[in-house]
């Protein structure tokens, strides 16, 4: 069974697996992952994880263009199949190219209704918490993100050249 859970040291073996499956060194959308964290060490990974599960707390001081964030795991039993983040605010950043909700399912997991899954369980936090509309995008050539998010009513408000690249920018009510 599909479920979001919060970043756990426990699933660090786990964590890795899927990590490696999606290749050395690339981005993992939704991960909160920087290119700096330590995550093969049991005391990186440990620091890692702190750092996501604080991510919503909103007396934090952040870094410059950060803003507070959820950050799940999506798992299978004790499998991790991908991530998400809810994003508390936007930055002009976010709203042109990053919007509220990130997400990635490893390339094994794909094309089982995973990231289907995760981003309705997003959109049912981003309502809880009073945000309307979502914001989320996607890359222009990413036909099966841009599915999932219109099978959430997402509504197309356009497609920009942004730092991130060639990128589709959704609105999806939560009400």
């Amino acid at each position: 069974m599909l479920e979001l859970i919060t970043p756990t040291t426990r699933l660090h073996r786990s964590w890795l697996a899927a990590r490696d499956d999606w290749g050395p060194g690339v981005h993992q959308d939704g991960s909160g992952l920087h290119a700096t964290d330590d995550v093969d060490s049991p005391e990186g990974f440990a620091e890692w994880v702190g750092r996501l599960r604080a991510g919503a707390d909103e007396s934090r001081p952040l870094p410059e263009g950060r803003v507070p964030a959820l950050y799940w795991w999506i798992v299978e039993g004790d499998e991790v199949l991908g991530a998400i983040s809810l994003r508390l605010r936007l930055t002009d950043f976010l709203r042109n190219a990053g919007g509220h909700i990130g997400y990635g399912v490893r390339p094994s997991a794909r094309r089982r209704g995973v990231a289907t899954f995760a981003l309705g369980a997003a959109l049912a936090e981003a309502a809880r918490r009073g945000i309307d509309p979502v914001l989320v995008t996607c890359d222009d050539d990413n036909t099966a993100s841009a599915r999932t998010i219109e099978r959430h009513g997402g509504v197309l408000e356009d497609v920009r050249d942004t730092e991130l690249g060639r990128i589709r920018r959704y609105w999806i009510s939560t009400r």
